[in-house]
């Protein structure tokens, strides 16, 4: 893709689906100051393609294939500190969001707001803004004194996830049976979480999951 005449801002669009990509070139392809100059289909493809083209922003989904986009984000500012990177996700989880920012992100809009928020988004970032939708910035401030759950306790509730009772769990982690209820209850505590299950739940809704994925 080359750059269109007079257009002053030159995009790099990062994402795995090719209808999600065709739909954010369209939405763009209409703005006479914003120019997609290329494409990228995973993490790995972001870097090589961010450090070749250097776009003034690069749009970043996050659940790719091989490495996911908060990985390249940090690798791509590694390379170019300068580097403006805006998230571009269907997950609106606090943890996520958190992690991305501190990563390096410029800003994390939904895929939803694509076709209201997404150019003034593009425009604010490439002016030094960050652009972090009131939905976005709600979740973070809701949770932001929440306790957070230890490294321990983040893996046992992983191994929740994948539906394993409390007895393979300790015997997994070598631990008692007594340490892994202890760290349960620890879970269902800082979470709010009625049960088991309800924590996993919200542990995918704020993104601790995909924040510590199943191995």
């Amino acid at each position: 893709m080359a750059d269109l005449p007079g257009a002053s801002i030159r995009v790099l669009v990062v994402d795995d689906h090719p209808l999600m990509r065709e739909g954010v070139t369209a939405v763009l392809s209409a703005q006479e100051d914003i120019a997609v100059i290329g494409e990228a289909t995973s993490g790995r493809e972001a870097i090589d393609s961010c450090l070749a083209l250097n776009p003034d922003v690069t749009l970043m989904d996050l659940q790719m294939p091989g490495m996911d986009g908060i990985s390249a984000i940090s690798e791509i500012r590694r390379h170019r500190p300068d580097a403006r990177v805006l998230v571009l996700t269907t997950f609106n989880g606090d943890v996520l969001t958190l992690r991305a920012l501190k990563a390096g992100a410029c800003g994390y809009l939904l895929k939803s707001m694509i076709r209201k928020e997404l150019v003034a988004a593009i425009r604010e970032a490439h002016r030094g803004r960050v652009p972090l939708r009131p939905e976005v910035a709600a979740k973070l401030g809701e949770h932001a004194l929440d306790d957070q759950l230890s490294a321990r306790e983040l893996e046992v509730l992983r191994r929740v996830a994948a539906g394993s009772p409390n007895k393979v769990i300790a015997a997994a982690l070598s631990l008692s049976e007594e340490t892994v209820k202890s760290h349960m209850k620890n879970i269902l505590s800082k979470l709010k979480a009625r049960d088991r299950t309800h924590a996993v739940v919200i542990g995918l809704e704020r993104g601790i999951l995909d924040a510590w994925p199943l191995r």
